[in-house]
C-alpha cells in the first residue's frame, strides 16, 4: 500500500488534516477530522473498556498470576518542574541532533539515513531527502548523479556500498553529502537537544515560574500514588490507567502521525509485589500483544520484541516493544505500537529519594541535611506499600504497557486500507477503495440508503435512523446512485449498509450489505436495529 494514497483519503474522507492548515500548517501537528475523531475515541474506549472498565477484579484472568483490580486516573499536563528533575526527564530526555550549514535546517542524528557510493575513486557518503521509504532508493540515486555530474544513462558508474544505513554509522562527516546540500561536510557535529516543551507559570513570567508540558502521562500516576491506596483502598496488585495528551519538541517530526510534537497516550502503571513481578510483566506482554491481534492488525505485519541488554535502562528488568510494519518504513522494517516495561521500584524511589529503613515501621525514613530538610531531592514523602493482612511493607515494583493512541489509530488505518474488485450498480466490476476496520473501531457503525427519494421510503429510512443512532453512530444518504453511496461508506470504513427499497414497502423488510465480503440479506424492518447493534458489538 502507498502511503500516498492513505494521506490522500484521510483529508478527502475528513479523518486527519494538516493543522493551521490555511496559514500553511505546522509540522507535526494534526487535527482529527470529523471521522477521525470518531475512529480515535473508538480506540480509546475499546483500550478503555477492555483494560479498565471490562476488567473482572473478582477473578484471575487468563495468564494473570493472581486477580487484580484497575482503576483509572486524569492528572494535569503541566506539573511541579521538580518531578521532571526527580524522574531523569530534565536532565537525560533528549535526542541527538545535526544542524547543515548550507541549508540551515536541523535533523535527527539517528533519523538521517544515507549510503556509501564511490565514483572515479572519489568515495561520498549520500543521505537521502526523501520522507517515503519507496522513495528511498530513487532519491539516493538522483542525489548521486547530480552531485558527480552525471546523466541517468551513467548510472551504472555508481558503485554502491551495503545498504542504506543511519548517519550514526558514518563517522567521518567531511565525506557525508546532507539532505538539503549541494556541497560535502556540511553536517556539525550530534550534540543533545532536550525533547521537552518549555513554559510559564504565572504573572511574573521569571525563571523560577518555568514548568513544562508533560512529556509522557507516567509520571502523573506516580506522583499520585499515596492518594489512589488512601481514596480507593485497592490492594496490590492493581493497576493504574490514564488516557492523556503528551509533548515532545520532535526535531523532525514525520512520517504522517507516527511521529509528532503533541499526541495522546494510553498508559498503564501496574502495582506489584517484587516477587511477582517477572510474572505480571510477562502477562502484561503478552495481554497487550493479543490486544491489537482481536482489533484486527494481522500477524505478518506485527511482532514482539524484546530488548536486548544493552538497549535497557539501568534500572529495567525486562522491556518489550510491540511494532508494527508501517507502509513508509524501508521493507523489514518495524515501528514502535506500545512498549510494555518493567521498570522496577525506580519511580517510586525517584519520587521520595529516601532510604528505607527495615526496622522502621510503618514510617520511612528519609536522610535530612544540615538545614533540616530531606536531603534527597525527591518529595520525601512515604510511597512504600504496607500490606494490611501480612504488614509487610515494600516499594511496589511497575509494570508499564504504554501505547500510543494515536499511532495506534495510524496502525489500524493502514492495516484496514486496501483495493479490491466489486460489482457497481449495473454489475459491472470496478476497483474500488475500503477501510476494513473493526466494527469496533469503525467511526460509522451503519449507513441507512433510501434507495429512491419517493413512494415513502425516505421517509421509513429517516425513522430506521433516528432508532439506530440511539443505539449506534449511524448516517443517512439519500444523494446520488446507490452503487456510488456504498463506495463512500466503503472509503469511510462503514461495516453495513441499510437499503429502504420498494420490497420494504411490501413486506418490511430491508437489505443490508457487509462491506467486506459484499454479501447481502434481508432483514425484518423491526429487528433491525438489534440486528446492527449485535453484529458491532454494541
Amino acid at each position: 500500500m502507498e502511503m500516498e494514497k492513505l494521506v490522500s483519503l484521510c483529508k478527502r474522507r475528513g479523518f486527519l488534516f494538516q493543522s493551521s492548515e490555511i496559514y500553511g500548517g505546522l509540522n507535526g501537528f494534526w487535527d482529527y477530522g470529523p471521522l477521525g475523531v470518531e475512529l480515535k475515541r473508538n480506540v480509546k474506549e475499546a483500550w478503555w473498556r477492555d483494560m479498565v472498565t471490562a476488567h473482572d477484579d473478582l477473578a484471575t484472568l487468563p495468564g494473570a498470576p493472581e486477580a487484580y483490580e484497575m482503576v483509572g486516573l486524569d492528572s494535569t499536563i503541566i506539573m511541579h518542574p521538580q518531578i521532571w528533575k526527580c524522574s531523569g526527564h530534565y536532565d537525560l530526555f533528549h535526542d541527538y541532533m545535526v544542524d547543515c550549514r548550507e541549508s540551515k535546517k536541523r535533523y535527527r542524528y539517528d533519523q538521517v539515513r544515507g549510503r556509501w557510493v564511490t565514483h572515479r575513486d572519489r568515495r561520498v557518503f549520500i543521505t537521502s531527502s526523501a520522507e517515503a521509504a519507496e522513495q528511498e532508493a530513487e532519491n539516493l540515486t538522483q542525489r548521486a548523479l547530480k552531485f558527480f555530474n552525471l546523466r541517468g544513462k551513467n548510472a551504472e558508474e555508481l558503485k554502491w556500498e551495503g545498504e542504506v544505513v543511519s548517519l550514526t554509522q558514518a563517522k567521518d562527516f567531511t565525506q557525508v553529502l546532507g539532505p538539503d546540500a549541494k556541497e560535502l561536510g556540511t553536517l556539525t557535529e550530534p550534540r543533545e537537544y532536550n525533547l521537552m516543551f518549555k513554559t510559564i507559570v504565572g504573572a511574573l513570567g521569571s525563571d523560577d515560574d518555568a514548568a513544562f508540558l508533560r512529556p509522557e502521562t507516567a509520571q502523573g500516576i506516580f506522583v499520585n500514588f499515596k492518594n489512589v491506596l488512601d481514596s480507593t483502598r485497592v490492594r496490590i496488585p492493581f493497576g493504574v490507567a490514564q488516557m492523556g495528551k503528551s509533548f515532545r519538541n520532535e526535531i523532525t517530526p514525520r512520517n504522517f502521525t507516527f511521529r509528532s510534537r503533541e499526541f495522546e497516550q494510553m498508559e498503564i502503571e501496574f502495582f506489584c509485589h517484587p516477587n511477582s513481578s517477572r510474572g505480571w510483566y510477562e502477562y502484561w506482554r503478552n495481554r497487550r500483544m493479543r490486544w491489537y491481534t482481536d482489533m484486527g492488525l494481522a500477524n505478518e505485519r506485527l511482532r514482539l520484541r524484546e530488548h536486548d541488554p544493552e538497549e535497557l535502562s539501568h534500572y529495567s528488568c525486562g522491556t518489550a516493544d510491540i511494532e508494527y510494519a508501517f507502509p513508509f518504513l524501508p521493507p523489514g522494517e518495524f515501528g514502535e505500537l506500545e512498549g510494555v516495561a518493567h521498570r522496577g521500584d525506580f519511580d517510586l524511589r525517584s519520587h521520595m529519594e529516601g532510604k528505607l529503613d527495615p526496622h522502621s515501621k510503618p514510617e520511612l525514613k528519609v536522610e535530612l541535611g544540615p538545614d533540616g530538610k530531606p536531603k534527597w531531592r525527591g518529595s520525601g514523602k512515604d510511597l512504600s506499600y504496607r500490606d494490611e493482612l501480612t504488614n509487610e511493607r515494600y516499594v511496589p515494583h511497575v509494570i508499564e504497557p504504554s501505547a500510543g493512541a494515536d499511532r495506534g489509530t495510524l496502525a489500524f488505518l493502514c492495516e484496514a486500507y486496501c483495493e479490491d474488485e466489486a460489482p457497481d450498480e449495473n454489475g459491472k466490476m470496478q476497483t474500488r477503495t475500503v477501510l476494513k476496520l473493526h466494527p469496533r473501531l469503525a467511526p460509522i457503525k451503519a449507513a441507512i440508503f433510501p434507495l429512491v427519494k419517493k413512494d415513502g421510503m425516505p421517509e421509513i429510512a429517516q425513522d430506521l435512523y433516528r432508532s439506530l443512532k440511539k443505539k449506534a453512530p449511524a448516517f443517512y444518504d439519500e444523494k446520488g446512485a446507490i452503487g456510488r453511496r456504498y463506495r463512500r461508506q466503503d472509503e469511510a470504513g462503514t461495516p453495513y449498509c441499510i437499503t429502504i427499497d420498494g420490497q420494504t414497502l411490501q413486506d418490511k423488510t430491508v437489505t443490508i450489505r457487509d462491506r467486506d465480503s459484499l454479501e447481502q440479506w434481508r432483514v425484518k424492518l423491526d429487528d433491525c436495529v438489534e440486528e446492527i447493534t449485535r453484529r458491532v458489538g454494541g
